[in-house]
């Protein structure tokens, strides 16, 4: 029995002046629908980000202080078509022209991933063109390798010939072999990342958190303050008008205490492992609140909504001084700091547990010191072959923080490893990074096939 090819909508096949004959080929259509945002995304044979949208559900989900299953779902079906609308037209693609197609399908809450998975597949089934499952943190891993598009506003008509005669920038090379950090809401890990170029593609995982992820322990120290959802990114801008130094932060005197109070918040180690531990932290920093109010202390959410939308400055440090919330503010700026230790230590100690384990490697730019007489640190997971960081990726959602980007930078320099720290516009969910990983897919020879790929909550990477 043959089943007919189903044939998809006119104007889903063409779009007014598209011409995609100074593009590289194959075009890639990209989906990511795993959580809360709806994206899509178009890019070309070399990397270039044609058009990347995100369509946010923050405004669906604020009142319950997190993300819904079911109303994900169901914003997911609501957005798609006006972002996958915005996506071609910005692009100057039209549907009939994409080449390969490509969507996230795990892990992830099992209904939003339905949505953009069953997507992808319809469009490539009809379009009879090869389709691709990307796991998640696929995407996250390479998505540090992405140069982002111009800024292209919502509104712009879709783009001629001529008017992308200035093509955007192609993804840079990716190494034969890295470390990624993956640091988000979801997810707080290290891999070994093994490129198809250094033979069989492979991602080993190295450590992992055991608890919370270090972008959910700011979003519930935010919220505990009262900050809507999601705080990790309030939390960062208003630890940013904090004084601190090496976790400590002078807060205001006790009641009848002579000499002000120093807070010290401590890095958790899990025993001889590497994995990461954010839950004792958090911990922490809601007893440090509960310690502030029990004083007299009174959290103002809207006060501290205001500060958070001040620069960095020396006149905004000298307002946050004056705020009845600086007592918030110093514990958030000791706290912030507390998490971005944790992960240059993780980094330390993988550094010489390898330089145990194997001969001196002189890396690019000749040998690193190394101290023989500390202990070395376990590996949570075994890797198939230990390798030394020579370049290090970071990405994921938390890769925005500013400390963060900042004691990595520092971090590379002193250690002498290459950083690439993902981009801005890709440090959240996107789906340019899906259409990422499945365009090096394609290249590496590999087929898809629209019927084959299931929905995985649940999805170890590897």
């Amino acid at each position: 029995m043959t089943t007919a090819r189903p044939t998809l909508p006119s104007d889903e096949l063409s779009l007014e002046a598209s011409s995609s004959n100074a593009l590289s080929r194959p075009l890639v259509l990209g989906i990511e629908s795993s959580c809360d945002d709806t994206a899509c995304a178009v890019l070309d044979g070399e990397g270039r980000v044609l058009s990347s949208v995100v369509s946010s559900q923050l405004a669906a989900h604020l009142e319950y202080g997190g993300v819904v299953p079911e109303i994900a779902s169901r914003e997911h079906l609501r957005n798609w078509p006006a972002v996958r609308a915005q996506a071609l037209s910005l692009a100057g693609v039209a549907l009939a022209e994409i080449d390969v197609v490509a969507a996230t399908r795990g892990p992830g809450l099992v209904g939003s991933l339905l949505v953009g998975l069953s997507v992808g597949k319809a469009i490539a089934y009809g379009l009879g063109k090869p389709f691709f499952g990307v796991h998640h943190l696929e995407g996250h891993l390479y998505s540090p390798f992405l140069v982002p598009a111009p800024s292209t506003s919502p509104s712009a008509a879709p783009a001629s010939a001529s008017a992308r005669a200035a093509l955007p920038d192609p993804a840079h090379a990716v190494p034969e072999r890295f470390i990624g950090l993956v640091v988000s809401g979801g997810h707080t890990a290290l891999y070994s990342v093994l490129s198809p170029k250094a033979g069989a593609s492979a991602v080993d995982t190295l450590c992992e958190t055991r608890d919370d992820a270090m972008g959910e322990c700011f979003d519930k120290v935010g919220k505990r303050l009262g900050l809507p959802f999601p705080g990790g990114p309030v939390v960062d801008r208003l630890a940013e008008l904090g004084e601190h130094k090496r976790g400590h932060a002078p807060l205001p005197a006790r009641p009848k205490a002579p000499e002000p109070r120093t807070l010290f918040f401590r890095t958790s180690r899990c025993g001889d492992t590497l994995d990461f531990s954010y839950s004792g932290l958090k911990t922490q920093a809601i007893v440090e609140v509960e310690r502030l109010e029990r004083e007299g202390f009174v959290v103002d959410p809207g006060e501290l909504m205001r500060l958070s939308g001040l620069e960095p400055s020396a006149l905004a440090q000298s307002d946050a001084r004056a705020s009845s919330q600086f007592a918030a503010i110093q514990l958030l700026a000791a706290f912030r700091d507390a998490a971005v230790r944790q992960v240059i230590d993780r980094l330390d100690r993988y550094r010489r547990s390898v330089a145990c384990s194997r001969p001196a490697d002189p890396g690019p730019t000749g040998p690193s010191p190394t101290d023989p007489s500390r202990p070395k640190a376990r590996l949570a997971h075994a890797p198939r072959t230990p390798q030394p960081i020579r370049e290090l990726g970071v990405s994921g959602g938390v890769a925005a923080n500013r400390a963060l980007r900042r004691a990595l930078v520092q971090w590379g320099e002193r250690e002498r490893i290459q950083v690439h720290l993902v981009a801005l516009a890709f440090c959240g969910d996107n789906a340019a990074m899906i259409a990422h990983a499945a365009l090096r897919r394609h290249h590496q020879g590999e087929t898809g096939d629209p019927l084959a790929t299931d929905a995985k909550s649940r999805l170890r990477v590897g």
